[in-house]
């Protein structure tokens, strides 16, 4: 079909009276995107020859999209959330404002509630036989001054691939803790050196990803969230240096300065200065949080999460 139909006198009528900007209720603002959305569906459908049975795939996928719960690795998956992060980082380079550590995305497998503790906590509950894990560091300020009672939220999978709570092979926030910074701005974790992982193999965000050519596959990564009082909220991961896939994430998380090293310590003295009996993987990695300021958005971002029963 060559004419632009979508565009016609008659269809921009249409989309207004279909998005709600006709009426005097509901929300501004959604109807404003609703608006907007439907018009760049409409043009699309004008621009490729959707055929009725394109459309209705669509909508069969949305529907399985939504009972399998993928909407959010969807969404990391196809960028979206990374372009998120761009945005916000552009806003701040606009603004002038020197982020530090670099956010990147939270992924849709956080949990509400993590037990606190206070310095230092032992993440794992011992069941998997994975390489024990010493991770620790400083969370500073934009001028490098330690933050005392700065909260460290670190969640990660296991050797499998698998988050608990999702996993309900696993116990109960099994691999996510909060810490409390000391008064000299340090936390310290004990753990497992996580492993990488796929999207369900037989899931839509797979089946999206095999029609479009592209894997599924994470490199094994560890998540934060770091907060302190009048400073900016944090989202960030840290990948693990040597993974297949460190650089070619299919969520795009993988940034510059978010590779730390991770060095295998067997001797004694290393053992002993960490409590550890066995040969462990340290990872050491300092955050620096910068100052809330006005007019710059720097609270943790709204949006549906699990929470533990």
């Amino acid at each position: 079909m060559s004419t632009q139909l979508s565009q016609t006198r008659e269809i921009q009528d249409f989309l207004r009276i279909a998005s709600g900007l006709n009426t005097g209720g509901g929300n501004p603002r959604t109807k404003t995107i609703v608006h907007r959305l439907l018009s760049d569906l409409f043009k699309a459908i004008d621009d490729l020859n959707m055929t009725p049975e394109e459309f209705w795939a669509g909508v069969s996928y949305l529907n399985d999209l939504g009972a399998a719960g993928e909407a959010g690795l969807l969404a990391a998956g196809l960028g979206l959330e990374h372009y998120l992060d761009v945005r916000m980082d552009a806003e701040d380079a606009a603004a002038g404002l020197d982020n530090g550590t670099p956010r990147t995305i939270e992924g849709p497998l956080y949990v509400a509630g993590a037990p606190l503790a206070d310095g230092f906590a032992k993440l794992d509950d011992g069941s998997d036989p994975g390489t024990p894990l010493i991770m620790h560091g400083t969370v500073r300020d934009a001028n490098g001054k330690p933050l005392a009672n700065a909260i460290v939220d670190v969640w990660h999978a296991n050797t499998k691939g698998m988050y608990s709570f999702f996993d309900k092979s696993q116990s109960e926030y099994n691999l996510r803790r909060r810490i409390r910074t000391d008064a000299n701005g340090r936390y310290k974790f004990e753990s497992i050196v996580p492993s990488g992982y796929g999207c369900p193999p037989d899931g839509p965000t797979q089946g999206l990803l095999d029609t479009i050519g592209r894997h599924g596959q994470r490199p094994a990564h560890i998540h934060f969230f770091v907060s302190a009082p009048d400073h900016r909220f944090l989202t960030t991961q840290i990948n693990i240096v040597g993974d297949k896939y460190l650089w070619d994430d299919f969520a795009f998380a993988t940034r510059e300065d978010l590779v730390p090293a991770m060095t295998e310590r067997s001797d004694a003295e290393r053992m002993a200065a960490h409590g550890m009996k066995t040969p462990f993987a340290e990872i050491e990695f300092d955050f620096t949080l910068t100052a809330a300021s006005a007019g710059v958005a720097g609270e943790m971002i709204e949006r549906r999460r699990a929470l533990a029963a």
